[in-house]
């Protein structure tokens, strides 16, 4: 059950949304407001000039006048109708396109919450089929007041004409008004229904093209089609029901309405037959009738409105999750320190992080390890605030990072990813990709940096190339995603498992240049392999959604516990000495500081000097 909208978040979200929506189209709904009770006014009008002018005729009196009047009256109609059309459709289409940039830019300040709660799929339905649905709204209420005015001004004639057809009309009123109730109170649950179908269906179909490889692989085309169309049952009951409740609306309004009409033309021509009514006014009482039980305008149109309501409510879920607030803290000139302060996260009601705290002095490497699903990604995103804590802090040279601009924290914190989406036009663009004026020689030295010049150059058109038309491997489309983090700059570089579909020696000569003079500040890396881990200033061993150790990754390497977590490359090839590991790489401050806790292994961990995830050039850890 739906409910109430005092009750209802997303029903309050949705009444703003339509709100400010119809806002934005301001005066074209008025305009359009203004044409509808034009053009209903001069349908009202035409029954009593076509009426006047019948009469003159039948006297043999002339009637040019009203002759050329129902002409004129016939013409203006067909200008309106013309200009109606047209207004409808720009604010139809004003509205959707504003509501779609409304809701898009929402979605992405929302981070991946959105994407988390709803699904990708179901999110795309909603901004482009239930924000076109919606974006009728502020055109069919501009248009509302005159489709109501229309049965009303046709009751008031036929009571000018006589007040006994009124009567008799009014007799039946009630009768339309319960149809016209139940017509807007089940279309609206019925739509509500059918949307939320749809918007399965286009999630699990936007599941399926993502997967689309390995559905292939596995020969499972025709599980993975039902899956999809899983739905499909509850849809077509849905349409079914909505089909139902207007056709039923539609039946009423069939057997309501001739049974009023002819009762009003009944009663003209008794009055006629007693000389109290003209054949003229018979003549527009009968065309007054008509327009009095016009449900089906009604109908139609209330009907619109629900599925438009039905179709809001579900932006105005979307609106419900929080976009990213910003602060306004300057962030003061710094070597880019990291601080993580008893941070935890839950995602699905689990808490994946758990009081995580450390320290990454500036201009070091920490490189953050676990096994899969032990909170290596999470801390990535909350370490630059892709993703907010549920509890503590994360600070940046001594700032919260919620307290900083929006511009502050993109322009010190780079990102580079395992699976990278190379948006923008062209290669250099996508390399280029949040720069305010990226130079071309920049945006080459980043691409040498990662090793991925050779191959753009190669490309048709090199870095003009358009990105759809680059064939790459996944080795070479991670290479592009470095190179734009490297452009990128900031005094925080994170890299989310950004080197995993590099070959050996890509990955070293790429590590050499991250851990030598390469660019960025601090960097934060989230590493699989040991070779990687070993080239780090220190390594943040996670384990169950808690660091259970930081240290050099040698030192570590004596846990069989920390070797597990390498299992797939364990032993001599992944040992310290094969790595050239085995030289500690000082870090910018001394000094130890002696941790234990949660954090410890066995209770006992020797962390740098900058606190319990800090860098030092002597640091122990006690098995």
């Amino acid at each position: 059950m739906t409910p109430r909208g005092d009750d209802d978040p997303a029903a309050g979200h949705a009444r703003t949304l339509l709100r400010t929506a119809t806002g934005y189209s301001g005066s074209r709904c008025v305009a359009l407001c203004l044409v509808s009770i034009a053009a209903t006014g001069g349908g009202l009008l035409l029954p009593v000039v076509l009426g006047r002018a019948l009469d003159l005729l039948l006297a043999h009196t002339p009637a040019t006048r009203w002759v050329l009047g129902c002409a004129g009256l016939v013409l203006l109609l067909g200008l309106l109708d013309a200009a109606q059309t047209v207004l409808t459709g720009t604010v139809d289409a004003r509205t959707t396109a504003w509501l779609r940039r409304r809701l898009t830019g929402h979605v992405l300040g929302a981070g991946p919450r959105a994407a988390d709660r709803f699904g990708s799929g179901d999110l795309v339905a909603r901004l482009v089929g239930n924000a076109a649905e919606a974006g009728t709204t502020p055109g069919a209420r501009a248009a509302l007041p005159a489709a109501l005015a229309g049965p009303v001004g046709a009751v008031v004639a036929l009571a000018l004409i006589d007040w006994w057809l009124a009567a008799v009309f009014l007799a039946g009123a009630p009768v339309l008004a319960l149809l016209l109730r139940a017509v807007s109170r089940d279309t609206s649950e019925t739509a509500s229904r059918y949307q939320q179908a749809q918007g399965r269906i286009a999630a699990a179909l936007a599941e399926a093209v993502e997967g689309v490889r390995t559905v292939r692989a596995a020969g499972t085309e025709r599980r993975e089609t039902a899956r999809v169309l899983r739905p499909l049952p509850d849809l077509s009951r849905a349409g079914h029901r909505m089909w139902r409740v207007q056709g039923r609306a539609a039946a009423r309004a069939v057997a309501v309405a001739p049974l009023l009409q002819l009762a009003v033309v009944a009663v003209a021509g008794v009055l006629l037959s007693r000389g109290r009514l003209s054949v003229g006014e018979v003549l527009a009482a009968s065309r007054y009738a008509v327009l009095a039980t016009g449900v089906g305008v009604l109908v139609g149109q209330l009907a619109g409105l629900a599925r438009a309501r039905a179709a809001a409510r579900r932006l105005g879920e979307v609106e419900t999750e929080p976009a990213t607030a910003y602060g306004a803290r300057r962030l003061p000139d710094g070597p880019g320190r990291l601080e993580l302060r008893g941070v935890t996260a839950r995602r699905g009601g689990r808490t994946v992080l758990d009081g995580v705290d450390l320290d990454v002095p500036g201009g070091t490497t920490l490189a953050v390890v676990g096994r899969s699903g032990s909170g290596k990604s999470l801390l990535a995103a909350l370490a630059g605030r892709l993703a907010d804590p549920d509890g503590g802090e994360v600070l940046l040279d001594g700032v919260p990072l919620r307290e900083l601009p929006h511009d502050d924290l993109r322009g010190a914190v780079g990102y580079a990813f395992a699976r990278p989406a190379l948006l923008g036009g062209t290669v250099g663009q996508a390399i280029g990709l949040g720069l305010p004026s990226p130079s071309p020689g920049r945006i080459r030295e980043a691409a040498r940096t990662a090793l991925a010049d050779d191959f753009v150059r190669r490309l048709p058109d090199g870095y003009g190339t358009a990105v759809a038309d680059a064939p790459r491997s996944g080795g070479e489309s991670q290479r592009l995603g470095l190179a734009r983090a490297f452009a990128h700059g900031g005094r925080l570089l994170i890299l989310d498992d950004a080197l995993s579909s590099l070959d050996t020696v890509t990955e070293r000569h790429i590590t050499d240049a991250l851990f030598g003079d390469g660019p960025g500040s601090t960097r934060l890396l989230v590493a699989h392999r040991g070779a990687t881990a070993a080239c780090a200033d220190a390594v943040a061993w996670l384990d169950d959604g808690r660091v259970r150790a930081v240290g050099r990754h040698e030192e570590l390497w004596r846990l069989p516990e920390y070797r597990a977590v390498f299992a797939d490359a364990a032993g001599p090839a992944d040992s310290p000495a094969r790595q050239g590991a085995s030289q500690p790489v000082p870090g910018p401050r001394g000094g130890d500081e002696q941790g234990q806790g949660r954090n410890g292994v066995n209770g006992q961990t020797r962390t740098g000097a900058a606190g319990r995830g800090g860098t030092s050039k002597d640091k122990d850890v006690t098995a």
